[in-house]
This record gives structure tokens, C-alpha cells and sequence, in this order.
């Protein structure tokens, strides 16, 4: 049977005048108590020892338990604490040392320390209660943390660490200078949690922690909303994030699984992964992010499977040395490009749909610069659909480019390698080789582009096989300048335009059509005169008429005179 011990300010019949002697009565009976407390303000240290619950009578608020500096409650056994507000400073306020301990419905204050401190080997449950100011504290504990609001800590608002393992839920965090909730070398669980205004991550998990959160709300955070780094491990699901600066963050060899997420408004990326970086994104949708919407950077190495990207700037981006494959992605209405591979990064694009961006594809950088593009549609482009710069290198499958004003283009030392691709509809051309760049398609087939179906410039080389330009206004292949390579087994549709412009550079093999091959009149060069300035005195080595010279003058005029000499 529970021993009851009231608590009165100023004593009284049958109660104690303050906390720590009804504790003190508690100790020397040995057996479980409740310590019920009337309302008023208590200022002093409490120590709890034992199976004791502390409760005051009229609820949250009525019980005020505080210290101008110091702890205010240590407990050591099974210790519960029912609506009471318990206020210091520069110390732990609450410390669990031994055993469990349970707050309920209560308050805690810590101007300048920590909340709430649960030890090694304790066990501490937060529930309906009020943390203020503080870090709340998990230290090779375990813990839950339900229905709880933490408000404006000076660091992190919960911080689970050494070997910890403890679950939140249904938790509000809010205003915390660093973290919203940390996990460290520990186990955690966040589950339908709110967290804003947190000063870095909301939610971090570093040093090989294992981090689960499920259906929270992440918003108006300054750095990211969850960052997993240091070869952490877990996963992300059904969270919204709404302005942050990143949406989720992977660095450093963390691996997480994010699932049926949804990062809007960030403003700088919605999944950035960097520095060795992995993870597996799942479902996804990424809306009006401020720069990138995916990010892979610096040796990141994601993989992304179902993903929807909307509005915004660029929408996936491989730069640094980084790689990623993306399958099943949708990208529409950004202003910029929609699929970005740069500087020696890798990058496997499948079953990719893009539409109403200005640019489908853009590639540049070395030679070890690639991407892999399979079974894409890019659809109301204003610029080109695939264009490979530098020393890339492209492979492009089943691609379909439709409404827009280039299909394909390859230019400066770049190669582009096209298999049973489809342009139609476009303003400028099909495919183009410029600079040094070098393009070879099979099963190329370009159908109402305005200007040219294939064309070569500069020192371009091209090589195409089995391919088709139907109805191009101003012919299905031009070659230019100095461009070589074939034209195999091809054939120009169309009564518009000429088949071939040819510069003799190209051999066409097997061309099939009924319209006109124009070979170009290469113009002979016109050299300039040539202007000798002499200023030390004239030599002729020839007849000259007409000449007037003057030298060693700082003034010369000139007069024109007949040929009897007369001025004129």
C-alpha cells in the first residue's frame, strides 16, 4: 500500500511545511510514497530516493520548485513527478542518477544548463510536459519523450548520445539554437514531431547513429532539416519539410532510406548529398527549390527512384567527382536546366520525363564526365534537350525530344552516342556536331525540325547509321566547314528542302531519297593587302608609279601635280 504525505506551505495539521522534510519522512519509512504538494513556491533541493511520486494537488502551474542556481530534483529509484514546475540555472535541474524516473504534465526551466539529465543505465519518460530553455539529455539512457513542447534551447533541445536509445513522439520543438533533436553514437526514434526555427539541423544523427523519423513537419529551419553524417544509418519517412535551407542532408559515408517525402520551398536544395554520402530516396517529390532540387556533390553517390521535381531552378545536378542513378523521375516547369552532369561525376538517367524546362540535359567537364540516359522524353524545351560539352561523354536509349529548338548537340572535344532516339517539332535542328566534337547514332530519326535534321560544323565528326530525317524545311543533313564521317543506309523524307548539303568531307552510303544533294562551292580565300611600313628610307624591287613619300619629316604635305609638273 502507497504512503500519502501532504506538503503545505508553512505546515499545518498533518503536513509538512516543505518537500524536502516530507522526503526526509519518506526515507526513514522505506516504503512507496505519494507526496502530494498544495500550491505555492518551494525553494529548494530535492533529493528522491525510492518508489516516490511528487504531485501537486491543484495541477501544472500551482507547484513551483526552484534555486537561484544549482540542481533542483535528483532522483535515484522509481521516482514520478505529477504537474509540478521545477525552475534552476547552471547546473542539471532534473538528473536522473539510478533507476527510472517519469515526468507528467510539468515544467522544466534551466536558465544556463540542462533540463533534464537521464545518466547511464536510467531510464527517463517525459510525457504531456513543458522543457524551456535547456537541453533535455540522454546519456547512455534509454527514454520516451511523448506529447512534450521544447522551447528555445540554448543548444540542442534533445540530445541522445553514447549509447542511448530513446523515442519522441508527438513532440513540439521549436526556437532551438543548434539541433532540435540530436542522436550520436545512440539509437533514436522521432515519430509525428513538429520542429521550426532550429539554428543548424533540425534533426541530426552523426557518428554512426541510427536515426528513424516518421510523419514529422519540419519548417522554417536555417540549416537542414534532417542531416544524417559520420556513417550514420536508418531512415526517413512520410516527412514534410518546408523552408529550410536543405531539405535532407547526407555527408561524410551516412547511408539512410527516405521514403514518400516532401521537401518544399527549401532554398538552397531540397536532397543534397556530398563527400561520400549515400542513401536510397524513395517516392519523393522535391517543389520550388531555391537552387537544385537534387544534389549530388563531391564524391556523393545517391540513388533515387520515383521522384517528382517541380518549379524551382536546376533539378537534379551531379558535379565534384560525384555520381547517382535516378529512375522514374518527373521534372517539370523549372528555369533552368532539368538534368545536370559535371567535372567527372557519373550519373545514370532512367525512364525520366521533363517537360517545360529550358534545357533537358547539359554535360561538361573531362573526359571521365558521363552520363546514361534510358528511355527519356523531354517535351516543350526552349533550349536543346541533351547538350554534351568539354570532354563529356553521352550515351542516350529510346529518347524522345518533342517541342523545343534542338534535339541533341555534341560540341568542342565532347562524344555523344545516340540508340533509337525520336526528335520532332523542333526550330533550330535535330542533332548537331560542332568544334571537335564527335556524334554517332543509330536509329536517329528526326521529323519537322524547321531548319536541319543532321548537322556538322567546324571539325566536328559524325557517324550515322540506319537513321531517317523526315520533312526538315531546310535539309535532312547539312555538312559544314570541315566536318567528316558517314551517312549510312539513311534516308530524307519530305518535300521540303534539300536531302544533303555536302561539303565532300562525309561519304554517303546507301542514302535513300528523292530530293536533292547540293555539294557546297567552297569560296577561294581573299587575302588581305599587305601593308609594309618602312621608316628608314624606301627600297623598290620594282616598277613604281604614282608613289609620293616623304621621311625624316615631323610635317609632310601632300600636293598632287600634273604630269608636266604644274600644281593642279
Amino acid at each position: 500500500m502507497v504512503a500519502k504525505y501532504l506538503v503545505s506551505p508553512g505546515g499545518g495539521r498533518r503536513a509538512y511545511a516543505n518537500i524536502t522534510s516530507a522526503l526526509a519522512a519518506v526515507a526513514g519509512r522505506g516504503r512507496a510514497a505519494l507526496v502530494e504538494i498544495a500550491p505555492g513556491r518551494y525553494e529548494e533541493a530535492l533529493t528522491v530516493r525510492g518508489e516516490v511520486q511528487l504531485a501537486a494537488i491543484r495541477g501544472l502551474g500551482s507547484v513551483v520548485v526552484s534555486r537561484p542556481s544549482g540542481a533542483v530534483l535528483d532522483a535515484f529509484g522509481a521516482v514520478g513527478v505529477h504537474g509540478l514546475v521545477l525552475i534552476g540555472r547552471d547546473a542539471d535541474v532534473v538528473g536522473c542518477h539510478a533507476g527510472t524516473l517519469t515526468l507528467e504534465h510539468s515544467e522544466v526551466r534551466a536558465h544556463n544548463g540542462v533540463s533534464v539529465h537521464a545518466r547511464p543505465n536510467t531510464s527517463v519518460t517525459l510525457r504531456d510536459s513543458v522543457i524551456l530553455y535547456g537541453r533535455t539529455l540522454f546519456s547512455g539512457s534509454g527514454g520516451l519523450v511523448e506529447r512534450c513542447r521544447f522551447t528555445d534551447a540554448a543548444d540542442n533541445a534533445v540530445a541522445v548520445i553514447e549509447g542511448a536509445d530513446v523515442s519522441v513522439r508527438d513532440s513540439w520543438i521549436g526556437g532551438s539554437r543548434i539541433h532540435g533533436v540530436r542522436v550520436s553514437d545512440a539509437r533514436a526514434q522521432v515519430t509525428g514531431c513538429e520542429l521550426t526555427g532550429t539554428g543548424k539541423a533540425a534533426i541530426m544523427a552523426d557518428t554512426r547513429a541510427e536515426l528513424s523519423v516518421s510523419g514529422c513537419a519540419i519548417n522554417a529551419v536555417h540549416a537542414e532539416a534532417v542531416m544524417f553524417i559520420e556513417q550514420s544509418r536508418g531512415s526517413v519517412d512520410g516527412t514534410r519539410v518546408t523552408d529550410a535551407e536543405h531539405g535532407i542532408g547526407v555527408a561524410s559515408g551516412a547511408d539512410p532510406v527516405v521514403r514518400g517525402c516532401a521537401f518544399t520551398e527549401c532554398r538552397d536544395t531540397g536532397i543534397n548529398v556530398q563527400t561520400s554520402g549515400r542513401g536510397r530516396f524513395e517516392d519523393c517529390e522535391v517543389l520550388d527549390a531555391g537552387n537544385v532540387a537534387v544534389f549530388s556533390t563531391k564524391g556523393g553517390a545517391p540513388e533515387v527512384h520515383g521522384c517528382r521535381i517541380a518549379r524551382g531552378n536546376v533539378g537534379i545536378a551531379v558535379t565534384d567527382a560525384a555520381r547517382g542513378r535516378f529512375t522514374r523521375v518527373d521534372i517539370e516547369d523549372l528555369t533552368g536546366t532539368a538534368l545536370r552532369v559535371l567535372d567527372e561525376s557519373r550519373a545514370v538517367f532512367e525512364q525520366v520525363r521533363v517537360e517545360r524546362c529550358p534545357s533537358g540535359v547539359e554535360t561538361r567537364g573531362n573526359g571521365g564526365t558521363t552520363a546514361e540516359v534510358t528511355d527519356a522524353d523531354f517535351r516543350g524545351f526552349d533550349m536543346s534537350a541533351v547538350a554534351v560539352l568539354g570532354q563529356s561523354r553521352v550515351t542516350l536509349k529510346g529518347v524522345a525530344a518533342e517541342r523545343g529548338v534542338l534535339g541533341f548537340g555534341v560540341g568542342e572535344d565532347a562524344q555523344l552516342l545516340v540508340h533509337d532516339c525520336d526528335v520532332k517539332a523542333v526550330s533550330a535542328g535535330g542533332a548537331i556536331a560542332f568544334g571537335k566534337g564527335k556524334l554517332v547514332a543509330r536509329n536517329l530519326t528526326v521529323t519537322g525540325s524547321e531548319a536541319f535534321g543532321l548537322c556538322g560544323k567546324d571539325d566536328a565528326y559524325l557517324d550515322v547509321v540506319n537513321s531517317e530525317f523526315v520533312d526538315c524545311a531546310a535539309a535532312g543533313a547539312s555538312f559544314d566547314d570541315s566536318c567528316g564521317g558517314r551517312l549510312v543506309d539513311c534516308s530524307v523524307q519530305g518535300t521540303r528542302g534539300v536531302a544533303v548539303q555536302d561539303n565532300g568531307r562525309v561519304d554517303l552510303v546507301s542514302l535513300r531519297t528523292s530530293l536533292s544533294v547540293v555539294k557546297q562551292v567552297t569560296k577561294p580565300v581573299e587575302l588581305p593587302p599587305t601593308i609594309v611600313n618602312n621608316y628608314y628610307g624606301p627600297v623598290f624591287h620594282a616598277a613604281v608609279h604614282g608613289a609620293q613619300l616623304a621621311w625624316n619629316n615631323n610635317n609632310a604635305i601632300q600636293q598632287q601635280t600634273n604630269e608636266d609638273g604644274t600644281r593642279t
